[in-house]
């Protein structure tokens, strides 16, 4: 349980960096996001997940 409250504490912060650090940026970026069609955000989402799972696997080897 420990080590799964600091893997989302970090995952908090990295995802929370972009919005401190470059609030302008991110809103248009957002403003993109909204504007894509689902199937993109769908693939992009799904490429993001397989990247992150390899990245575990990486780690845990």
């Amino acid at each position: 349980m420990k080590f799964f409250l600091c893997v989302l504490g970090m995952v908090m912060i990295v995802e929370g960096l972009p919005y401190f650090a470059f609030p302008e940026r991110m809103k248009f970026w957002l403003q993109k996001i909204v504007e894509m069609p689902d199937e993109t955000l769908r693939k992009f989402g799904f490429i993001i997940m397989l990247i992150g799972l390899f990245i575990v696997y990486l780690g845990k080897s």
